[in-house]
C-alpha cells in the first residue's frame, strides 16, 4: 500500500467529481498547499479553459494541460493537486502520477456528474451522449493510475496516510499487509491468546514466525527490544505485523525501525487507545528508567490495519483509558469523533508533520503532565488515566473552561499518589522542553490548539501538584 509521505496526493476523476471542493478542504487538513491545475492552465494561457479550447482546439489544449500538470507534479512541495477531468488521457501525466504523486480518484456516477455539469461552460458538457461517452472512456484510466479511491476528505486522508479501517480485517492480513514477503508477528501475550489465531490464519502463508512481548509497558524495555532483536529471522524484504495495544505497537515498531537499519511494519492496533492514536504516525519508542519514550525512531508504517471488531473483547477499563485520547483528539478537532474520525485527523497532522517539527506537536496534548505523573508513579499510572489528569492541568493553565467541563464529565479525572519531585524531574526532562525550559501545548478554545508556549515554573508546578493526592 503505497503512502503519500514526502508526496503529492493528486486528485483525478470526471467532471463534477468535486475534486477542487474536496482539495480545497484536504489542502487544510493536511496543512498542505493546494493547487489546481486547470486554474494555472488558464494563467499560463492567458484565458480561460472554455477560450483555450476555442483558440488551440482540444489537442492544443491538452498539451498544454500536460505541460502545466508536469510542471507541478515534478517541481512543488508536497501538495494537493486537482487535475482536470482529461488530463490522464496524456501518458506522459500519468507516468509523472506513478513517480511523484499518491493518486486518489474521486468516484462519481454519470448521471450525479451530467446533473451537476450541465449548462455550464464546460466544453466538453455540452451534450448529455458525449459526457457519458466520454465518462465510460476516462473511467478506466482513473482507475488505472489510482492508488486509492475515495468519496470524502476523511477516506482520502486515511488512503493517503495508509490507514485501513474495515471490520474483520484481520481475516485478510495477507492482502492488507503491503508486499508479497514473508511477515513477522509480533503480539503482546495477552492479545496474542484472544487475536492472534485469527492475525494468524489471516496472514496465511506469508506468515513466517511469530513472537510475543510481554503485555503493557514491560513490552518497551530494551531487553525485550534485545531478545526480538536477536530472535527475528527476517530479511528487508519481510515485514513485522505488530499485533496488540500502544505498547506493542511502540515497541514493535521500534525493533522494525532498528533491526537490519529498517525493515518495513505494520501496526494492527487492537485497543482504543492503540487505534485513535498510538499505532498512527510512525512514532516508535522504547522506554528509560528516567521516561517514558526517550528512546525512538520515526518509522511510517507500511500500513495501518485498524479492525474495529477488537474492540468488542476489549474489557471496560481499557475503553475508559482509550477514551482519553479519543477526548484528546475530539478537542483538538473541536467536534465529536468516532474511531475512524479520530483516526483520520491524526493521521492528517502527522503527514503534514511526519517529524514532529510543528503542528503534530498539538497531539501531546495534557501529555507532558501525563508522561510526568507516570514517572512519579513508577509507570503504575494507567496512560489514559495519565492523560486524562495531564488533559485537565493543560486546559486549566489555558483557562479553557468548556475543555475542563467535557474532560471532568467524560473522563472524570481524580488526583493520584505519586512522588512530586520525580514527577518534576520528568517534566523538566520532557522530551519537548528546550534549554531546560518546559513548553506546553494549550487550548484555549476547542479546536484552537497553541504551540509552543513557555509559562512560568511556578504556575506550571501549581498544576502538577493539582494532580497529585
Amino acid at each position: 500500500m503505497a503512502t503519500a509521505l514526502d508526496r503529492h496526493i493528486a486528485l483525478v476523476g470526471f467532471m463534477g467529481a468535486g475534486k477542487t471542493t474536496l482539495g480545497v478542504e484536504l489542502a487544510e487538513t493536511l496543512g498542505r498547499p493546494f493547487v489546481d491545475v486547470d486554474r494555472e492552465v488558464e494563467q499560463v494561457g492567458g484565458a480561460t479553459i472554455p477560450e483555450l479550447f476555442e483558440q488551440r482546439g482540444e489537442a492544443g489544449f491538452r498539451k498544454l494541460e500536460e505541460w502545466v500538470a508536469g510542471v507541478d507534479l515534478r517541481t512543488r512541495e508536497p501538495a494537493v493537486i486537482a487535475l482536470g477531468g482529461g488530463a490522464v488521457l496524456s501518458e506522459k501525466t500519468r507516468e509523472e502520477l506513478r513517480a511523484n504523486a499518491f493518486t486518489v480518484f474521486l468516484d462519481v456516477d454519470a448521471d450525479t456528474a451530467w446533473e451537476r455539469c450541465q449548462g455550464s461552460d464546460r466544453p466538453l458538457a455540452q451534450d448529455a451522449e458525449t459526457f457519458r461517452r466520454l465518462y465510460d472512456e476516462r473511467r478506466p484510466l482513473y482507475e488505472h493510475c489510482a492508488d486509492a479511491r475515495a468519496a470524502d476528505a476523511e477516506s482520502a486522508v486515511l488512503a493517503a496516510g495508509g490507514v485501513h479501517v474495515e471490520e474483520e480485517a484481520l481475516a485478510r492480513l495477507a492482502e492488507l499487509v503491503p508486499g508479497s514477503g514473508p511477515v513477522a508477528l509480533v503480539a503482546d501475550a495477552h492479545v496474542a491468546g484472544i487475536h492472534g489465531p485469527q492475525a494468524q490464519a489471516g496472514l496465511g502463508t506469508r506468515l513466517a514466525a511469530t513472537y510475543q512481548l510481554p503485555a503493557g509497558e514491560p513490552a518497551k524495555q530494551l531487553a525485550e527490544i534485545e531478545q526480538l532483536w536477536r530472535a527475528l529471522r527476517l530479511d528487508r524484504g519481510g515485514t513485522i505485523v505488530a499485533l496488540g495495544g500502544g505498547t506493542a505497537t511502540d515497541a514493535a515498531g521500534f525493533a522494525a525501525a532498528t533491526y537490519l537499519r529498517g525493515v518495513p511494519w505494520v501496526p494492527v492496533p487492537t485497543t482504543l487507545v492503540g487505534q485513535v492514536d498510538a499505532a498512527i504516525g510512525g512514532k516508535t519508542a522504547i522506554d528509560l528508567p528516567e521516561g517514558k519514550n526517550l528512546v525512538g525512531a520515526f518509522h511510517w508504517p507500511a500500513a495501518t490495519v485498524i479492525d474495529p471488531m477488537t474492540l468488542e473483547t476489549l474489557p471496560e477499563e481499557q475503553h475508559r483509558q482509550g477514551r482519553a485520547e479519543l477526548v484528546k483528539t475530539a478537542l483538538l478537532a473541536g467536534r465529536t469523533l468516532d474511531v475512524r474520525g479520530a483516526a483520520a485527523y491524526k493521521t492528517a497532522i502527522c503527514l503534514g508533520d511526519p517529524h514532529d517539527r510543528g503542528r503534530r506537536s498539538w497531539l501531546n496534548l495534557g501529555h507532558t503532565f501525563a508522561h510526568a505523573l507516570e514517572a512519579g508513579t513508577g509507570f503504575e499510572l494507567a496512560h489514559g488515566d495519565a492523560v486524562a489528569l495531564g488533559l485537565l492541568a493543560a486546559l486549566r493553565l489555558s483557562g479553557n473552561e468548556d475543555g475542563v467541563r467535557d474532560v471532568e464529565t467524560l473522563l472524570d479525572p481524580q488526583p493520584v499518589r505519586a512522588d512530586v519531585e520525580r514527577a518534576w524531574e520528568a517534566m523538566r526532562r520532557d522530551k519537548k522542553a528546550a534549554d531546560g525550559r518546559i513548553r506546553l501545548v494549550l487550548l484555549p478554545r476547542n479546536g484552537h490548539p497553541e504551540w509552543p508556549v513557555e509559562l512560568p515554573d511556578g504556575d506550571v508546578r501549581r498544576e502538577l501538584e493539582r494532580l497529585i493526592a
